[in-house]
């Protein structure tokens, strides 16, 4: 197991170089000058526009500025903002706004934990029933509407006319996070609920829980214990996938509730053209992507002994 770990810590690096300079490469490629746009209608001088390209190394081809960033990036400076927050460290904003971010992925991940397993085992167990039918119509609907629709529906129901959370802000603690930790989830939470019906159902025909059943096991053992644990390795690799979805995803939501989290920081960042920040957050946004689906690799073999690592 330590091999196979360390092997897939190497893995990670030129996954991690990849993503970090496509991003890179795009943010250098388009189109305007960041540093004069800097001054609005009133441009900057040029001395002090070129101060600024020196400072931020803006005057180098694409490989020497991704070099010294990665260089910068191994001793932990994420480098400092060119026009969100002019002259603070990025890392520095993302621990302001990251608690805000991370609550929010918090919320939306035991939605889609809860409910989304929850209604694809129940389905399972009742297939063709009133109930299946329900959570397959259910999530037809869900993944066919757009996020922020499902946002503003939420508002107008649960937030202004029923009154039961917050429209917007932080202000009320963790019930701040119920409705758009539940708007977060949803689309992911519908997929989850139908990967997690046709994996349990597919597990409950196979041959060795008919062998269980024969042996005398209870429905619930032979369920709980033996299908539902090897129903759950697609789910495991979905949740690991779907993170990336989730955090993706805070850029509207947060937009739509009005959070002061990364998702609002990364988009007044791309507005603006300040690659800085952008390039930052992506990072960090791919190193806790890679890092979960190597825990979601050594979950496997607890989910299923026969994986081995060797």
């Amino acid at each position: 197991m330590g091999r196979y770990i360390l092997r897939r810590l190497l893995q990670m690096i030129p996954v991690v170089i990849g993503a970090t300079f496509l991003i890179y490469a795009m943010n250098f490629a388009l189109p305007g000058d960041p540093v004069a746009a800097l001054g609005g209608e009133r441009p900057l001088p040029e001395e002090q526009q070129q101060q600024i390209r020196d400072r931020y190394n803006l005057d180098d081809p694409l490989p020497i500025q991704y070099a010294k960033y990665m260089g910068n990036v191994v001793q932990g400076d994420l480098g400092e903002s060119l026009a969100v927050r002019r002259g603070s460290d990025v890392s520095d904003i993302i621990a302001d706004t990251w608690p805000v971010t991370a609550r929010l992925a918090i919320v939306a991940f035991a939605f889609e934990i809860v409910i989304g397993i929850g209604a694809g085992v129940v389905a399972a167990l009742r297939r063709g029933s009133f109930l299946d039918n329900l959570v397959r119509g259910s999530t037809i609907l869900i993944v066919s509407i757009p996020i922020f629709v499902i946002g503003l529906v939420a508002q107008i129901v649960f937030g202004v006319r029923l009154g039961w959370f917050p429209v917007a802000g932080t202000g009320d603690g963790w019930i701040s996070y119920i409705m758009p930790g539940f708007v977060l989830a949803a689309i992911s939470l519908a997929y989850l609920s139908r990967i997690t019906r046709n994996s349990l159902m597919e597990n409950l025909r196979a041959d060795y829980v008919r062998t269980a059943t024969a042996k005398g096991m209870t429905r619930r053992r032979v369920v709980g214990r033996h299908a539902l644990r090897n129903s759950l390795i697609p789910v495991v690799t979905f949740l690991a996938f779907d993170l990336g979805t989730l955090l993706s995803g805070t850029i509207v939501t947060e937009g739509i509730f009005n959070l002061n989290g990364i998702g609002g920081v990364a988009f007044d960042a791309i507005r603006q053209q300040d690659g800085t920040v952008v390039v930052g957050i992506v990072t960090m946004f791919v190193l806790i992507y890679v890092f979960a689906n190597l825990a979601v690799d050594i979950l496997y073999a607890a989910l299923d002994p026969r994986i081995r690592y060797d």
